[in-house]
């Protein structure tokens, strides 16, 4: 596992934004996975200006979301699809065809996740893979507990997740939410693997994840073992490793 602690977010988002350029430029097929929440965000913004400025090629590339809320509608504005298509898909105009997710509706959530993985490995399997870090140790909807082995399926989502998106979809309680997620296996066969965390607020699962054991009641700890990972931290997210200081 590599470590890089940058200066800014700023900084954080154009290091990470070249780094899945360099995987495309690699490899112009290239199967890149991709995360949404407040992190990623900004270097999905990042990599389509880096894209632009530089006449990248993506036409090849096949970008996946690695996990998605089921029970809602794609076009709720906290789904992953949409706002993967906000940030990144429709920005770079990639055709449906090479933009890959999880499904939302299922009568059989497990066969569809083994087809979605299925699927990307028919296109060569994972070359690139960008995660967040949830501040309880979570990678996609891999929550603590979740087993190293297990691969994708419909998993539970944190409490407070699941109120604010009901309130927001105006979904009533007794029709059920997930999420429907990469499992940690899914997530170990990825080549490259580039996780991010920004500010105070992940310092202690930072700590967790890259200083703590290896155990399912920290998911992201997984990623010690990983042969080729790299941990993009800007100052205050690396403030409690003890490695830094």
């Amino acid at each position: 596992m590599q470590i890089i602690v940058l200066p800014t977010p700023e900084e954080l988002d154009r290091q990470a934004a070249g780094m899945m350029a360099e995987a495309i430029r690699r490899r112009k097929d290239a199967v890149v996975g991709l995360s949404t929440g407040r992190t990623t965000g900004d270097i999905h913004r990042a990599f389509v200006r880096l894209a632009r400025e530089t006449g990248l090629d993506c036409s090849e590339v096949t970008f996946f979301g690695q996990d998605e809320v089921a029970g809602v509608p794609r076009e709720y504005a906290g789904a992953c699809y949409t706002m993967l298509m906000n940030e990144i898909i429709g920005p770079l105009g990639i055709p449906e065809d090479r933009f890959l997710m999880l499904p939302v509706e299922s009568d059989d959530f497990d066969r569809d996740c083994r087809a979605f993985v299925d699927e990307l490995d028919r296109r060569g399997g994972v070359d690139f893979l960008f995660l967040g870090l949830g501040e309880n140790g979570h990678l996609g909807f891999n929550q603590p507990g979740s087993p190293f082995g297990a691969g994708a399926r419909l998993s539970v989502m944190y409490p407070e997740l699941e109120e604010r998106i009901r309130r927001e979809t105006g979904t009533p309680a007794d029709k059920p939410l997930g999420g429907v997620t990469l499992g940690l296996a899914d997530i170990m066969h990825a080549r490259k693997i580039v996780l991010a965390a920004k500010g105070l607020s992940k310092a202690a699962i930072v700590r967790k994840m890259i200083e703590g054991p290896v155990t399912e009641d920290v998911p992201a700890s997984v990623l010690q073992l990983h042969p080729d990972c790299t941990v993009l931290l800007d100052g205050d997210a690396a403030s409690r490793l003890e490695s830094c200081h």
